[in-house]
């Protein structure tokens, strides 16, 4: 399994209002996605999925699912709540982040490589907002160990064989 860089020191407002950073993940194997809740694309592929995780995992206290808002001024606590709720996310197991877009923005950018766009336009409530569907795996050391596309049934299964490669490793 590679390694593409470490994910950067952070800290961001869970839906509950808990302040979630790196700290808390650290000696945990996570599962990183972006998502929106207004999103009608990719991401209620990608929450559908990172509940069946959930649950094909839910015996593993050491795997953690954490979706990061790219709509941080719309997607407040509650929203993310709502929205979690839908999918019976574990408050746990499964984090929902938001906080400032620019730290946000740049914790995907800079630290998980990925791409992500703030449209022009943001007060359109329809406004699509360009972001990658990709799940990050990342290891007990906070190292990015994969990237796997959410809508390819392959990359998934990938992905769930590299979870169990870094638990039993």
């Amino acid at each position: 399994m590679n390694e593409y860089g470490t994910v950067p020191e952070f800290t961001l407002t869970e839906r509950d209002g808990r302040v979630i950073g790196l700290q808390q993940l650290r000696g945990k194997i996570w599962l990183a996605d972006f998502i929106y809740t207004s999103c009608t694309d990719t991401c209620p592929l990608q929450t559908a999925m990172m509940a069946k995780l959930q649950e094909e995992f839910a015996a593993n206290p050491n795997i953690q699912l954490v979706s990061f808002t790219v709509d941080p001024e719309r997607d407040t606590p509650r929203a993310l709540t709502l929205y979690a709720d839908r999918y019976r996310a574990d408050t746990k197991r499964w984090y929902f982040l938001t906080g400032e877009r620019d730290r946000i923005f740049r914790l995907i950018l800079d630290g998980f490589h990925l791409a992500v766009a703030a449209m022009p336009n943001n007060s359109d409530p329809s406004g699509l907002i360009p972001h990658s569907p990709r799940f990050v795996l990342v290891d007990k050391e906070a190292r990015i160990r994969g990237y796997y596309d959410s809508r390819e049934p392959e990359a998934v299964l990938r992905l769930k064989n590299d979870i169990d490669s870094l638990t039993k490793g």
